[in-house]
Order: C-alpha cells, then structure tokens, then sequence
C-alpha cells in the first residue's frame, strides 16, 4: 500500500516534468497574411518532406534559391543597392582620386535617373557591371566589405527610421527559417555584385558561400601582370579585386552559376523580376515536384510602387505559371515597427 501511495504521488510530478521539457511548437509565419503563396509553399513543403509521399526529396536535394533585391531586401529607393553605391562612389566619395570616365558617366546615369527620373540608358545593367568593376579595383577584399557596410549605415532615399542594413522584408526573412528547420538549403542568387550580397546578408545568418552573384577577377596584392597559374601566393599577401569582371549574374546566367557552384537544380526558387525568370524555369524543370514565386510590389502605402508596371509584371507571372507573392496583401508587414515612407529627399 506504502509503495502504491508513493507513486501515486511521484506520477503527477513526472508527468508536469515532461510537459516541461517538451518543446514547444514553434510559430511561423508570424508576419503573414493567410493568403493562397503561403498556403502552396506549406503545402509543397509539407508534402515533399513526408517519407510517405509519392513526392518526398530527399535532404541533399532539397535546394531553394533567392534573389536579393526586391525578393527579400528593397530595391525602391529608388534603384538597387549597388547602383546607389556606385552613384556615390562616382560622383561623391572624396577618397577615391583617380575617377575613370566610364565609372563618373554610369554614375551621373544613375544620380540622372534616381533625382530626375531620365531613363537609365539600354542594356545599363552591363554598364553598371563594368563600371562598378573598375570603380573598387585595388581594393582588397576585406576593403570592400567594410566600404559595403559603412555605406550600407546610411537611411535609403524614400525612408525614415531604417537603414540599407536593415532594409529586409521580415515575412520573407521568416520563409529562410521555415525552409532551413524542413532541412531545405538555401542560396542567396542575385545580379548584385557576390561581395555586396555577402556584406549585407551576413548580418541575417546566410553562410557566405551560399552566395552567388556577379564576379569580377580576383588577384594576389604581389601578383602584378602575372597569370595566376604561375604565381605562388606568399603569406601575409592579400586578395584584391580587378577591374576585370567576370560574369554578370542575370537570366540565364544564374541558371549557370547555380549548376556550376551547386551542382544540383533547385525544388524552389524565389525572386521578384524578369531577371529571374531563368532560374524560375530552371527550377520546373526539375526531376523532383517543384515551385517557383515572385513577389511582386503592389504596396505603394507602406513601400514605393510603381502599381502600372506592377500589374504588368502580375500578369506575365500568373502565364508563366509563378505563384504570386503580394507585398501588399500577403505582408503584415513589410520593414518592421517604426519604418515610415517619406517622399524621396537627395540632400
């Protein structure tokens, strides 16, 4: 009787104790909408990653991939990161001394565009890419890390109470966590320059070698003109960057780079413009179920948005067969508590 009595009584105490080890379920999607993206990507990723599902990935092939700008950090302020860098390394950093012509011309195109709204010559993309090349040559690595981040310290054209650094979109910063628990690995694919998406995707946990972005050649600080198949780095030598580049990562690009670095072909993708199209279809057409999203910028209260093109861009996407995140509908959020729009202010 003694001994009945005494676990009679132990048996509550072990039960409370497991209830509190137990962990609990953690939340997601906390800055969601219930919207019909969400709703296809748990689907997708509860349906792949069930042993018992005709459709299950395995972990090593469960491959998502990103672009940056617009896709998870802003682009409208009123261009990209890189071009606003540029821009101010070209027209307005008074340490660099020996400006090229082509580098001061390409910014003057985008400070043209950003304050005045003139047209960004054709084919820009490539123009910024070389420009941007020479406009950081002869400096190291780390060099340009620390420049990305000092200026990534400054408040974007067109807002208040944030900076470049912490310009993400929160609820697609909480799809990398969501993907990262069902053993998905991701990969930041982007048009910006690899160097800048690391500086600015360090601070949110992204491992640097799971970026991939445009290349310019990189050289040893003693190298000088000789090929690097003949030269032996010595220790206590840098790496430093040309004014070489190597490839810009758009379009069908990407799709290159993704082969060549991960060797395998995405179950998702994500991005946010034509740019990425590429790897979207690159995407489906993998041996495994698939799905690609774009997200598009149809919140002009809460971001810049130019709702014409916006709707434009929707409509390509939906024939396209993309599941179509809205910034405007799906986001309880977009930058966080105390980020204000303002009107767009270049003093």
């Amino acid at each position: 009787m003694k001994q009945k009595y005494i676990i009679g009584m132990l048996l509550p105490l072990v039960l409370m104790t497991s209830g509190c080890n137990k962990k609990e379920e953690k939340k997601y999607f906390t800055l969601w909408n219930e919207c019909a993206s969400l709703t296809k990507l748990k689907e997708y990723v509860e349906d792949t990653t069930n042993p018992k599902s005709d459709n299950f990935i395995p972990k090593e092939d469960r491959i998502a991939t990103f672009d940056m700008d617009g896709t998870f950090i802003g682009e409208l302020y009123k261009t990209y990161f890189e071009y606003n860098m540029l821009e101010y390394r070209a027209l307005d950093d008074e340490t660099y001394v020996d400006k090229d012509p082509d580098v001061v011309a390409a910014g003057q195109n985008i400070r043209d565009f950003v304050r005045e709204d003139k047209p960004l010559p054709s084919h820009f993309d490539m123009v910024h890419a070389h420009a941007a090349a020479k406009a950081y040559a002869g400096m190291t690595v780390s060099e340009f890390d620390k420049y990305v981040k000092d200026y990534a310290k400054k408040t974007p054209f067109g807002f208040k109470g944030m900076t470049y650094a912490t310009s993400f979109y929160k609820p697609m910063l909480e799809v990398f966590d969501y993907l990262e628990d069902n053993d998905f690995t991701y990969y930041v694919v982007s048009g910006s320059d690899r160097y800048i998406c690391r500086a600015l995707t360090e601070s949110i946990g992204v491992p640097s070698n799971r970026v991939i972005g445009m290349d310019v050649v990189l050289k040893s600080s003693n190298q000088g003109e000789e090929d690097g198949v003949n030269y032996t780095m010595q220790t206590g030598e840098d790496l430093i960057r040309t004014d070489e580049l190597i490839i810009k990562n758009l379009k069908t690009n990407k799709v290159k780079q993704i082969y060549q670095e991960i060797g395998k072909v995405p179950v998702l993708s994500f991005g946010n413009s034509s740019g990425d199209a590429a790897m979207h279809n690159f995407c489906l057409s993998s041996s495994y179920k698939s799905e690609a999203f774009m997200l598009i910028a149809d919140d002009d209260v809460r971001d810049h948005a130019n709702l014409e093109e916006t709707a434009k861009r929707e409509a390509n996407w939906k024939k396209a067969n993309y599941n179509i995140i809205s910034m405007k509908n799906d986001f309880k959020t977009i930058y966080g508590d105390g980020v204000e729009v303002v009107p767009f202010s270049f003093e």
